[in-house]
Parts: structure tokens; C-alpha cells; sequence
């Protein structure tokens, strides 16, 4: 027999516990899972728990909420202090900015705000770079209520940022905003984690007579009306007041101080069942973000599986050889490579290799982590210092009020407020007189690049819908489905009739590919795009120059003779792109690119004379036109084609392309491009193990273009005749 004699919470996992008790309780009989709340001096705590055994790891996170008064001019300041709180999630009220994005405040933390007017509420939530990839969801319901959905190894957390109306408000517009937030919390699903970060601007009060399932009893004076809506909302949604359970001093509990007026007014509210992996809760002075809010922090501990991290991708710095320094340094270390010798070697695979290799000693390889942000580049050392003298004022102020520390505190904010200005015109300045430069003119494609980035809610999604509409969060599932979705949509066919009749072949000598062939290709190449399976981009063959045009003109004309091209031209890369905002997203809200050799690609425009999709629209305005003048009626055939290039058949293909009057060898040759190909999905969380692909013409090639304008050609033939 065990006494208690404080707050207990139950197991809401066990439906027989979930009555609230006080007295004596036999534990071990009972066989719940409570944890007590003991005295502990100087706003300790002390928590008594059976311990559970479970497998897999923890992750501890800092959640907090603030009231910033503005968010102007305080972004840098607000993730400074973050940073130096260690607080990972920040959910912020009275933002007063206008829109409805996503910005980067500087040091790696990410502000995800809504507002509808640039003088009044607003709420937003800050996240911690490491976060800011996990983000599934974004819901901005009103200046006063939004939420977002992430991911952590497996767990669902949903944190919501909510601003109650103050005590003055009319009572239409305090039902409209917990009726908002009832809204919420009836969409999210009963087993995901939720965590409340809001200033509801009432005081739940001291003690918890009546009330001890849903709060404590360290609360601050009083409870008003609208502190007792806030322990209504949290009866009904069965949620904690996470504040009030743990003992501190006052100077830890209090979060709105004003002249003499020291009030409780944010909270952090969490599910009940829940409330055990909460360790900590306390109010954090001494900052000086906001003048009269102090923001309150809690500790959680999330229970996770054990997951594979997946390797970062580490990339070879092509991009160098746009100096002409960097290309010379290349040729010469090739050149060495190969023994003095200017020719390469006739071997793909050798050649290739070898490249591949000189360009890693020569160009270097990335990292694979991204560059720091560069939206705070006007932080300078004057801005952090005044900062920092103007927080130790504020620390004076709040421990002596005197009229002179007051004082101080309030030239020194006027300070600050100077440096910031004069940092940002300064670093603005700069950059326009840059402009004139190249490098200028990067500086700015960049910083645009950044925000624009910055600006989107979902960056990656790292889990995805299976068939039934289940979530999958582990990365092997998500791989899974992945290559499923794609596996069956590049190999299933459009029911159609077999073609029976033949067509005869038309065998005709076909020319040796030449030098000023494979040169003019070479130039008509874009560079800067992304490389294939083989990492070798075109900027490799232009720095190279004749030595190469020789080597892909043998290469090209081996292929072109033996009617085989090398193996790793077979492979390719799919990436999905996102289509569509939404919730957690189905694979068919998604659709892909291919990434392939550029050599190949190379090896298509050479070896056969594509015909733009510009060419025929350019063919028919003239035909429209011939009509227009002759005054005769022209009947136009509109078909609407789904998933058009991953459904044309084979078989259709060859038969278009000999009906066509296409070489026979032609035929052949690309025949043996489509034989045996294969492609991964390159997703948030990996690559996918490579599957075939047997039906349709290959995503991102130079070559399917023409084909595909082969394949209507034929089909359409019979639509051609005199119109009704």
C-alpha cells in the first residue's frame, strides 16, 4: 500500500483507469501507470513512475510558445534566442505580419506564419532547421488559429499556434475562435501526438478542486471567464494543462508582466494520455525579445523506432569548370592520366572512369549538405552585441524596477532598432553595387532561389499513402511504394487489338556519323543540367573540345556499326515532383522526370534527325492559315491522351516507325536502346532498388519527341480524309 496525497494521471490508455483519485491508492493492484508531481524546493520536481520497457530510441524535444508583440525586425533575434534556449519548436502569436508562407528568420529556423492584417493578431511556428524537412502539413485556418503536421522517426506530431481574444473582445468573436480551434482538433486522428503552444489571455488559476483531471494547481492567482473556457476546451478534447503541473516559482509561472500587474496568460496544452512524456514546464527570463510576454517551454520525450539513416548524396562539383582556370587544370591532369597522350581511350567504361575520377581529384566533391542561409547576412557583430546589452538591461529592469534601469532598457531597445537598420542598408548597399559584377548578379539569383524555397510549406515529403490510404513512415515502405506505383504504371498497357498485318522493312545504306555533326550536337547542348546515372554532364565533352568530338565521333559510329550502345546508357534516374498542395500526398499526386546520360542524349540528336514539337505547331498554323485565305472550312480532331508517353506500346512503335519509311537500321538501333532498361526512384529517403521498364518511351529523351509524333502520325491516318 502506497500513499499519495497530490495530483494523480492516469493511463488513459487502460479504460478502467480513468477516474481521477485522491487519497490511497493501491498501485500494483491496480496495475495503472501514475505519476505524482512531489514537493521539491527552489521549483524542482520530482516524478515517481513505473517504469515501462520499450524498444526502440527516445527524442527529446524544447516546445515553446510566445507572445513577440511583432514579429518586425525581431526574425534574427527571435531564432538567436532559440538557439541559445535550445528550443526547437516555437509557436508565436501576434506575428502581425501579413500573408500566408513560410520564411527563413536566420540560424537555420524556419517561420511558418498566417496573418490577415499588418496591425493586429497573427500566429505563426518556428521551426529548427532539422524540422523544417519533416513538415507534412500546413493548415492556416485564421490570424488567430493554424497548425502544422510533422514526422519524427515514425511519430505523428501535430503543433498548433493559437491567439484568444483578449478580455475586452466581444463574446461573438471569442465562440468563433474556440470554435476554430474544436475544428482542429476534431481533424486530427486520436493517435497522433498533439501539442498546444497559445496565449489565451485568461487565467486558469491557482489550485485545481473539481478540475484535477485536465490541470494542477500551480497556476497564478484567480481563474476569470476566460481562463474557465480554457479548462472547458480542455474537457472537452481530453487535453492537459501542462503548465500547471509542476511546481515552480512564481517567477517561473508568470508569463505576462506589465508595470504591476504579474499574470498567467500562455500555455502549453498537451493530450492527457500523453502528458507523461512531458519531463519539464517553465517560464524563461531574462530575455528581451518581447517587452511584457516571457516565453514558456516545455521538455518532451518522444518514444521512436530505431531507423536507418540514409547517406547523404555527395556530388562532384562539375559546375567549377565554368572557369576557364578550372577546365585548363582538368585538361592537364586528363592529360597526365593518360600518359601524355591527348587521345582517349576507345573503351566507354575505361573512358568514363576515368573522367569520372579526374574530375573528384580536380573539381572536388560536395559535402551534400546545403549552404547556410543567407536571408540574415546583415547580422553583424555590432547587432549581436547591442542585443545582448539591451537583454542584460531588461534582466536589470526585471530584478530592480527603477526608473533609471527603465530608462536604460528603453534607449538601449531605440539602439537596437538603429543598428538593425543601419546593418540591413549597409549589406543592401553592397549588393546593389555588386549587381554591376557577374558575381553580383548570381548573389541575387540566389538570394531569389532561397526564398522562394524558403517560402513553400512542404519542401520534401518523407512519407506517402499506401493503396488503402495508410500512412507509410518508415523509409523502407516508402521505397516500397515508390517502386510499386511506378513498376506498375511504366509497365501495364491500354487495352487495344493486336496488330496482325505486317509491314515491310526498307533497307537502305545509312552514312557514317561526322565530326561537324557530332560538333554542332555539342553546342546545341544546354549545360548546367542535372547529370544521369553516368555523372558525366555535357560541360565535360565542350571543356575537352576536339579530343572529344574525336572520341564521341568513334563512340557514336561503333553504336551506329554493331547496333549496341553501352550498358550504363540503359539506366536512368526518376524523380518525382510534387503537383499539388494537400495533405500527406498518394504517389498519383506526383509526376516524374528522368534523368539520363547526357552522352545518350548526345548520341540522340546526332543519330537521328529530331523534329521539334515547334516544327509541327509551326506546320499547322500555315496549313490554317492556306485555308483561311482559300475560304475553306477546316475541321480540326482534338484527342486527350492519359499518361500518353508511358502508354504507347512497343510493338506500335516499330511498326509506326517501318510504315514511316525509317531505315531498318534505325530500327534496330533503337530497338537496343529500349532492350533492357532500367530506372530507380530517387525519393526524399533514398533511391528505390532499379526495375525494368517494358512499355512506353523514355521520360526526359531528346529522341521521344520525334517518336511519339511518329506514332500519332500513323494512328491519325485514317481521321485524315474529306471532312462531312
Amino acid at each position: 500500500m502506497r500513499i499519495v496525497s497530490t495530483n494523480f494521471i492516469p493511463d488513459r490508455s487502460r479504460p478502467e483507469l480513468t477516474t481521477t483519485a485522491i487519497g490511497a491508492v493501491d498501485l500494483q493492484g491496480a496495475g495503472g501507470n501514475w505519476a505524482t508531481v512531489g514537493r521539491r524546493s527552489r521549483g524542482g520536481r520530482r516524478v515517481h513512475r513505473q517504469k515501462e520497457k520499450r524498444k526502440g530510441k527516445s527524442v527529446g524535444l524544447r516546445i515553446g510558445t510566445l507572445n513577440v508583440g511583432t514579429m518586425t525586425g525581431k526574425g534574427r533575434e527571435l531564432a538567436d534566442m532559440m538557439e541559445r534556449r535550445k528550443v526547437d519548436i516555437l509557436c508565436v502569436q501576434e506575428t502581425r505580419w501579413k500573408g500566408s508562407k513560410a520564411r527563413s528568420i536566420g540560424a537555420g529556423f524556419k517561420l511558418f506564419y498566417y496573418g490577415v492584417d499588418s496591425k493586429r493578431n497573427g500566429v505563426g511556428v518556428v521551426l529548427k532547421e532539422e524540422f523544417v524537412r519533416n513538415v507534412l502539413e500546413v493548415k492556416r485556418v485564421s490570424d488567430r488559429v493554424m497548425s502544422l503536421k510533422l514526422e519524427i522517426e515514425g511519430v505523428m506530431l501535430n503543433v498548433v499556434s493559437g491567439y484568444a481574444p483578449q478580455v475586452g473582445c466581444e463574446l461573438e468573436e471569442k465562440e468563433k475562435f474556440w470554435s476554430e480551434l474544436d475544428e482542429v482538433m476534431e481533424s486530427i486522428p486520436t493517435g497522433e501526438r498533439v501539442v498546444i503552444g497559445a496565449d489565451f489571455n485568461g487565467h486558469v488559476g491557482e489550485g485545481n478542486r473539481g478540475d484535477e483531471e485536465v490541470m494542477g494547481k500551480f497556476g497564478v492567482k484567480e481563474r476569470n471567464l476566460e481562463g474557465q473556457m480554457v479548462v472547458d476546451f480542455a474537457k472537452r478534447m481530453d487535453m492537459a494543462v501542462v503548465n500547471t503541473y509542476f511546481q515552480k516559482r512564481e517567477e517561473h509561472r508568470v508569463t505576462y508582466k506589465s508595470g504591476g500587474r504579474r499574470t498567467q496568460v500562455d500555455y502549453i496544452l498537451c493530450r492527457r494520455g500523453n502528458l507523461k512524456e512531458i519531463s519539464d514546464c517553465k517560464v524563461v527570463v531574462g530575455e528581451s525579445v518581447a517587452r511584457q510576454y516571457r516565453m514558456v517551454v516545455c521538455r518532451m520525450t518522444l518514444m521512436v523506432c530505431k531507423t536507418k539513416w540514409s547517406k547523404i548524396e555527395k556530388k562532384t562539383k562539375w559546375w567549377k569548370l565554368k572557369k576557364e582556370e578550372c577546365c585548363e587544370e582538368f585538361r592537364q591532369k586528363l592529360r597526365q592520366d593518360l600518359g601524355g597522350q591527348v587521345v582517349l581511350p576507345d573503351d566507354w567504361e575505361t573512358t568514363a572512369e576515368m573522367i569520372k575520377e579526374t574530375g573528384r581529384k580536380v573539381v572536388g566533391v560536395s559535402s551534400g549538405r546545403r549552404k547556410e542561409a543567407k536571408e540574415t547576412w546583415w547580422w553583424n557583430e555590432e547587432v549581436q552585441d547591442s542585443i545582448q546589452r539591451k537583454r542584460l538591461a531588461k534582466k536589470k529592469w526585471d530584478m530592480d524596477r527603477t526608473e533609471e534601469n527603465r530608462q536604460e532598457y528603453k534607449e538601449l531597445q531605440c539602439r537596437v532598432k538603429r543598428e538593425v537598420s543601419k546593418a540591413k542598408q549597409k549589406a543592401y548597399e553592397e549588393l546593389y553595387t555588386r549587381l554591376d559584377t557577374r558575381e553580383g548578379e548570381k548573389d541575387l539569383y540566389r538570394l531569389a532561389r532561397q526564398r522562394e524555397r524558403d517560402g513553400k510549406d512542404v519542401q520534401q515529403v518523407r512519407v506517402i499513402k499506401d493503396r488503402d490510404g495508410r500512412v507509410l513512415t518508415s523509409e523502407e515502405s516508402v521505397q516500397r511504394r515508390w517502386k510499386e506505383y511506378f513498376e506498375e504504371l511504366m509497365n501495364e498497357e491500354n487495352e487495344r487489338e493486336k496488330r496482325v498485318e505486317g509491314v515491310n522493312s526498307v533497307e537502305q545504306k545509312v552514312d557514317k556519323i561526322r565530326k561537324d555533326e557530332v560538333r554542332n550536337a555539342l553546342k546545341r547542348m544546354k549545360s548546367g543540367k542535372a547529370v544521369g546515372p553516368d555523372d558525366i554532364p555535357v560541360e565535360v565533352w565542350k571543356c575537352l573540345g576536339e579530343a572529344a568530338v574525336e572520341f564521341l565521333t568513334s563512340l557514336f559510329n561503333r553504336v551506329l556499326e554493331s547496333e549496341r550502345m553501352p550498358e550504363e546508357w540503359r539506366r536512368s534516374v526518376l524523380v518525382p515532383i510534387f503537383k499539388n498542395k494537400g495533405d500527406v500526398q498518394s504517389c498519383s499526386n506526383y509526376r516524374g522526370i528522368k534523368l539520363m546520360s547526357h552522352t545518350m542524349k548526345l548520341w540522340e540528336r546526332v543519330v537521328v534527325k529530331k523534329k521539334s514539337t515547334t516544327d509541327a505547331i509551326f506546320a499547322l498554323r500555315i496549313l490554317m492559315e492556306k485555308y483561311r485565305d482559300g475560304q475553306r472550312e477546316l475541321h480540326c480532331v482534338f484527342v486527350d491522351l492519359e499518361k500518353a508517353y508511358d502508354r504507347v506500346p512497343r510493338e506500335e512503335l516499330w511498326y509506326c516507325m517501318r510504315k514511316s519509311g525509317v531505315a531498318e537500321k534505325y530500327v534496330r538501333v533503337v530497338q537496343d536502346m529500349y532492350d533492357r532498361s532500367r530506372t530507380v526512384v530517387r525519393c526524399a529517403v533514398g533511391q528505390t532498388e532499379g526495375f525494368k521498364v517494358e512499355v512506353g518511351l523514355h521520360q526526359g529523351s531528346a529522341l521521344s519527341p520525334f517518336l511519339f509524333a511518329i506514332v500519332m502520325d500513323q494512328l491519325s491516318e485514317e481521321v485524315r480524309q474529306e471532312s462531312p
